[in-house]
């Protein structure tokens, strides 16, 4: 496992020393700033993609919150909490007895202890104890099981997908090649009007607490007759010469009780790009982000993915640095239609949660292996 160490250095200068040897030493790779070399992304880009590489977050409270930062109004362990969170990474959590905090950290450390957000933390007095703790909870990591339950399914699920309605707005550029994901509760009788009504008031409400939508980003409410539809506007400056990460675009709540969302794909001026290693991600996010809305709550769940075969989409590497000088999209010679994966099974609630890694993985390796049918 790769595990990214996040604390501020002043008052855990021993503590975060003490770590990157006793992490390689039970085989997993340690990832922490100071082993960051020289290199022409900002500091905040740089730390953010060392965590999306992470397969678990170390948190270290000591006293010290840090330096706050203009652009974000936090410091960046802090900033760190919140996107490992946004990811679903799993974090462990440790706060140091013994010392003063500062009143942003006593902030901070409430946050992260949060009874409905946060997570269960342990505590240290040194560095010794820091590190038993520490492979007592890698370990544990190391060896948890799926959190995960399959059912298979006996007939083929009542899927709506966006790209079959005739009716479907229009969000962003013509040239954006819209990622589609589903999610159908199972055995469920779907809503009154009453009950429709009623989560329709609230879903703009629902999408902005998610926190994945920034607070500057624009919502708007569409409403007819078996759905309500939430079009969130890009936070991203369209630019020919700066490749575009990809972003949730729209939710949907149909009647049915199903939720789908749709996100843009990575692109830059040669198309849309369906990366191997960035797809699992962005549809674990997709995830995440439903389960975060606290529309489904129970029971088990079908769930779909698929991209357009018609658009100018490539298999490619997406790098936000570097645009590309040529691609071969998928769509040319295909008639107007999708790439779809065909669920075979339901799967528990934990595909919205802690889950949603091993979906989005599974999700994606069904999608291009329909790409190469």
């Amino acid at each position: 496992m790769r595990v990214f160490i996040s604390s501020t250095r002043k008052g855990l200068e021993e503590e975060r020393d003490s770590l990157p040897g006793l992490i390689t030493a039970l085989g997993h790779t340690p990832v922490r700033f100071e082993d960051f070399s020289a290199q022409t992304t900002p500091s905040r880009e740089a730390c953010l993609a060392a965590l999306e590489s992470a397969d678990v977050c170390l948190f270290i409270l000591g006293p010290n919150y840090g330096h706050v930062f203009p652009e974000t109004g936090q410091s960046a362990t802090h900033d760190e909490w919140v996107h490992a969170q946004r990811l679903g990474t799993p974090r462990l959590v440790y706060r140091k007895t013994g010392v003063i905090f500062e009143p942003d950290q006593h902030k901070f450390t409430r946050i992260v202890e949060a009874y409905a957000t946060g997570v269960f933390r342990d505590s240290f007095s040194n560095s010794v104890e820091l590190q038993t703790k520490v492979v007592k909870g890698l370990r544990e990591l190391d060896s948890k099981p799926s959190p995960l339950e399959f059912r298979r399914l006996t007939q083929k699920p009542p899927l709506i997908w966006i790209a079959d309605d005739d009716r479907v707005h229009s969000f962003g550029s013509s040239q954006d090649s819209l990622l589609e994901l589903h999610v159908l509760p199972m055995d469920y009788p779907g809503y009154s009007a009453r009950e429709m009504d009623r989560f329709t008031d609230s879903l703009v409400s629902r999408v902005r607490g998610t926190e994945y939508i920034e607070s500057g980003q624009a919502l708007h409410l569409f409403r007819s007759q078996d759905h309500a539809a939430v079009s969130i506007e890009s936070n991203q400056h369209r630019a020919w010469d700066k490749p575009q990460k990809g972003e949730i675009r729209e939710v949907r709540l149909y009647k049915t009780g199903q939720v789908s969302v749709r996100s843009t794909l990575p692109r830059d001026q040669m198309g849309s790009i369906l990366d191997p290693e960035a797809l699992p991600k962005q549809l674990a996010e997709m995830l995440r982000f439903i389960g975060a809305l606290g529309i489904i709550q129970q029971g088990h769940v079908v769930v779909a993915a698929g991209v357009p075969s018609d658009g100018l989409i490539s298999v490619d590497t997406f790098d936000p640095h570097r645009l590309r000088t040529r691609a071969q999209p998928l769509g040319f010679g295909r008639s107007a239609g999708m790439y779809r994966t065909e669920p075979d099974e339901s799967i528990s609630l934990a595909a919205l949660e802690n889950g949603a890694h091993e979906v989005g993985s599974d999700l994606s390796r069904a999608l291009f292996g329909r790409l190469r049918t």
